[in-house]
């Protein structure tokens, strides 16, 4: 996987959207395009026992969206979630449950970094972070709208 990942700006913004609308709750879904460049939101609803503070989408899920994704001549190039109460970076949870070592993990934090962490908030570039995680680490990639 390449240290970017190429996304429409739109699609950030959709993204960003749904965190803020979904506070109490992790968003997720999957995120599709073609030609190295996600044009793509499908949302998923998040069936984790804990919607608050994890997020997991149904295999019955998975499966109905990436087969819309086929049809529509796209390739199912990332993963979204966010974190509405703490930082956008993968947890220990999200890297032990990355199963899709090809994809793009993207973590939304609505309001960036929480407050309390005043410290962080010079490092981070935006509520919107990239990851690839494999081999139970992850390395952050570059977000590169288009």
């Amino acid at each position: 996987m390449p240290a970017e990942v190429r996304i429409l700006a739109a699609v950030l913004i959709e993204l960003q959207k749904f965190a803020a609308v979904n506070i109490a709750h992790e968003c997720c879904g999957l995120l599709a395009g073609r030609d190295g460049t996600i044009t793509k939101v499908l949302p998923a609803a998040n069936a984790a026992a804990n919607p608050a503070t994890s997020y997991e989408i149904a295999p019955e899920d998975v499966f109905r969206l990436i087969r819309e994704i086929r049809e529509s001549g796209l390739q199912m190039m990332g993963i979204y979630h966010s974190h509405p109460r703490g930082k956008n970076e993968p947890s220990a949870r999200d890297i032990e449950l990355a199963y899709y070592p090809g994809a793009a993990y993207f973590i939304i934090a609505p309001a960036g970094v929480p407050p309390e962490d005043v410290s962080r908030r010079a490092e981070t570039q935006s509520p919107v972070r990239a990851f690839s995680i494999r081999e139970g680490a992850s390395t952050e990639l570059d977000i590169r709208a288009v």
